[in-house]
């Protein structure tokens, strides 16, 4: 994937990744989201293979975003309160290490920004349990299949996403009002 200069690139696994594009696409200053599978063995996956669970993959996203617009720490921020970052291999009803939460960094910078987010985040107790994240090294990534991609804003009134992601959306909504496209 070439980036666009000046553009910095974020990997996150929150879960399915229709939940996380979702969130992620009403944010100013993030350019392009990308559902996809990384840190696991299988080459090339698909989803079938993803459902199974024994690919070591994790459903997840990448978000292409300006950085003089909103930083990796503010993704960061929006990417643990729009999910559970203490439930091992789960987020909700989906469960399996495909649903894990992971954040993969692609500097050190990233990396370090991460680690200093969840000390901060464990010391305040913010959840009230530990946080699983795991913080890698980005892999390589492999997109989604075509219909996975901007699937929210195409099925909004499908079960799953009326349910679960559009709650999402509206807190984004209420609590991070200042960070959506205009």
């Amino acid at each position: 994937m070439e980036i666009e200069k000046g553009m910095e690139v974020a990997t996150f696994a929150g879960g399915c990744f229709w939940c996380t594009e979702a969130v992620f696409l009403e944010l100013e200053g993030v350019n392009r989201v990308v559902s996809g599978y990384i840190g696991g063995e299988t080459i090339n996956p698909t989803y079938k293979e993803i459902c199974g669970g024994d690919t070591g993959h994790a459903e997840a996203i990448q978000i292409t975003f300006d950085p003089e617009e909103i930083s990796f720490g503010e993704l960061l921020e929006i990417f643990f309160a729009t999910h559970d970052p203490t439930t091992l291999n789960r987020q909700g009803n989906d469960v399996g290490t495909q649903y894990r939460s992971e954040i993969f960094y692609h500097s050190e910078e990233q990396k370090k920004t991460a680690e200093d987010y969840i000390d901060l985040m464990t010391r305040e107790d913010t959840f009230g349990k530990s946080i699983v994240t795991a913080i890698s090294s980005v892999s390589k990534f492999y997109e989604a299949e075509d219909y996975h991609q901007n699937y929210y804003n195409g099925n909004k009134t499908q079960g799953y996403c009326s349910y679960i992601i559009t709650p999402k959306i509206e807190k984004l909504k209420k609590v991070y009002h200042d960070k959506l496209k205009k």
